[in-house]
């Protein structure tokens, strides 16, 4: 069976729908940053998606072709995640999707090494005679955070941060945005096959101790 990093690390990629708090180690990343509106047709963000589904599986698929990565092993690919914040703004606002910076990523298996993420690149840029530029080895390190299961359309994600704060609070926590530390979802759900109202998305935001 291919190894399935949702249900192996159920912590990190489907906790309950009601918040907790989790310590999140350093993990690799495909990564491509922007900044604008998700929804634009056609824009930044979706051209991004494009290139990592384009390099992760150029990199899964390498089992079939003759260049053989280093200690690989089957996997499924793991779900999308994004990043996100804006300029002055703790945490985010959602009314102001244009104002958006955003880092879009998915998780590699720990076999893939900066030389085989280059070479994942050039070969994607070869098959798809695409510019794969944007596309960067991203290891990140996210630590101390607050997270819930959130279900539902992204626009309704407010009233799920608020639990999250307050259970933070609680527990002698407080938000920590800043440098290295943002607004962050994955994506359990497709957005393109799944009604609003049963999209699955892991809101998780950095915390600090005040204790």
């Amino acid at each position: 069976m291919p190894f399935d990093y949702k249900k192996e690390y159920r912590e990190f990629y489907l906790p309950p729908k009601t918040p907790g708090i989790v310590r999140v180690p350093a993990m690799h990343f495909l990564a491509v940053r922007g900044q604008g509106d998700p929804n634009e047709e056609g824009g930044a963000y979706k051209q991004a998606i494009g290139l990592l589904y384009a390099v992760a599986f150029t990199i899964k698929m390498s089992k079939l072709g003759s260049h053989k990565l280093d200690g690989y092993f089957d996997y499924v690919v793991p779900p999308l995640e994004g990043l996100w914040w804006q300029e002055g703004v703790h945490g985010v606002d959602y009314a102001r999707k244009e104002a958006f910076h955003w880092i879009s990523l998915i998780r590699l298996p720990e076999f893939v090494t900066k030389e085989a993420f280059d070479w994942a690149v050039r070969q994607a840029t070869e098959k798809k005679k695409q510019d794969f530029s944007p596309v960067e080895f991203f290891v990140w390190e996210e630590g101390m955070c607050v997270q819930c299961m959130h279900i539902g359309p992204y626009d309704d994600e407010l009233a799920t941060v608020s639990a999250m704060d307050a259970y933070a609070q609680a527990q002698g926590y407080t938000a920590d945005f800043g440098e290295g530390r943002f607004h962050h979802e994955i994506y359990l759900s497709d957005v393109r096959r799944c009604k609003p109202e049963r999209l699955k998305t892991v809101i998780r935001h950095p915390v600090r101790s005040v204790l």
